[in-house]
């Protein structure tokens, strides 16, 4: 009964929580895609689609099929940082960049354990990119939009077309991102019960302590939700997410997720993962670093996969 209770809650939680994120398209409008083409990688199948996710502006997303193991595969969703970036997008997915040491791009470092992955363009990145992200957001705010809500979505849906691939396997299905990326995913894992793995890569703040620290003009105006504080923290939010396996990594120097903050959250979280008998399933590992994955990040993220997924 009691965790009929707790079930029950949560997806009043998610409701209210998905409510906050402004006017967005409808939640099952039907999903189409175009594929482009396909690449023969020494690692995977690389396939490139176009999709219609939100009947507004079409989707660019890559799908990676690992030639080890046998479909269905288990597979990630990849969400790209920000970084002032905005042609990378989805290609981060593809290619070693700075950020993550140059080291092996992951598409490849999933395919490698049989893991397939996918990532999308969000607004106004990488093929999508078109002008400044502050009048992408005034304009979505003329017409009641937010402009997280909008990416959210897009991500949302992409989880569905994911999902209802044939080599896919939908009870196993992960997310992994950096940045705009790490915050994406726990957004998207705490508001759908289908991604079984979250692991968020320096960016899991505390929103409450951000404002302390006087840290907000750290975030692009996209970061932004009205509202959101009156009724969630950054750990209640994530609260969401339990008893599904979470690891979060960080940097004790990252301006971007306040020491303090961590501390609560990680306190918080503790906290509500034992009290649903899930203690093992959250993690988070800190690093005397700042916004970027080290090495032994990569080693606690394969293994947590390797683990949970």
């Amino acid at each position: 009964m009691a965790g009929t209770f707790a079930a029950a809650r949560q997806k009043s939680q998610r409701d209210k929580l998905y409510g906050l994120l402004g006017e967005l398209p409808p939640r099952k409008r039907p999903l189409k895609a175009r594929k482009l083409g396909e690449e023969d990688r020494p690692e995977y199948l690389l396939e490139r689609y176009m999709l219609d996710l939100n009947g507004l502006e079409p989707v660019p997303a890559v799908f990676v099929r690992p030639k080890r193991g046998k479909p269905p595969f288990p597979a990630v969703l990849y969400n790209h940082y920000h970084g002032g970036e905005y042609r990378n997008g989805k290609r981060e997915l593809l290619e070693p960049r700075p950020v993550f040491g140059d080291r092996r791009p992951y598409a490849e470092e999933l395919a490698l354990r049989g893991i397939a992955s996918m990532a999308i363009d969000h607004w106004n990145f990488g093929e999508r990119f078109s002008r400044a992200e502050s009048e992408v957001f005034k304009e979505f705010l003329w017409y009641g939009r937010v402009m997280w809500g909008m990416m959210v979505y897009d991500n949302l849906r992409a989880l569905d077309w994911l999902c209802a691939r044939k080599d896919v396997d939908a009870r196993r299905i992960g997310t992994l991102g950096l940045s705009m990326g790490s915050t994406m995913g726990w957004w998207c894992a705490a508001l759908d019960a289908r991604i079984k793995v979250c692991i968020d890569l320096c960016c899991l703040t505390d929103f409450h302590e951000l404002i302390a620290t006087r840290g907000l003009d750290g975030h692009g105006i996209y970061y932004f939700v009205p509202n959101l504080l009156k009724h969630f923290s950054t750990s209640s939010l994530n609260a969401l997410i339990a008893p599904r396996a979470h690891l979060s990594l960080n940097g004790n120097y990252d301006k971007l997720t306040p020491p303090r903050g961590l501390d609560t959250i990680d306190r918080e979280l503790k906290k509500v993962y034992r009290r649903l008998g899930a203690s093992e399933k959250w993690k988070m590992v800190r690093r005397d670093v700042a916004h970027y994955e080290t090495a032994e990040m990569r080693v606690e993220i394969l293994a947590w996969l390797d683990r949970w997924l």
